[in-house]
């Protein structure tokens, strides 16, 4: 029984798998937490570029007439 237990604590073949599992995971959150920042300040731009061609189309005559 002392034995297995020894070889059982020696044994380090899935520890790899766990350490790639890990990093696998904090880059997904990285990624996630980088795409929902960009976006958020994406959609802020895009609004007032927005609001700033509706304010100079509404205040200028367009169409020529």
């Amino acid at each position: 029984m002392k034995n297995l237990i020894a070889r059982f604590v020696r044994d380090e073949q899935g520890q790899d798998l766990i350490e790639y599992a890990l990093l696998g995971s904090f880059v997904s959150l990285a990624a996630y937490a980088g795409a929902t920042y960009l976006g958020d300040k994406y959609n802020t731009w895009f609004t007032s570029v927005g609001t700033a061609v509706n304010t100079a189309a509404t205040s200028t005559k367009l169409g020529g007439s």
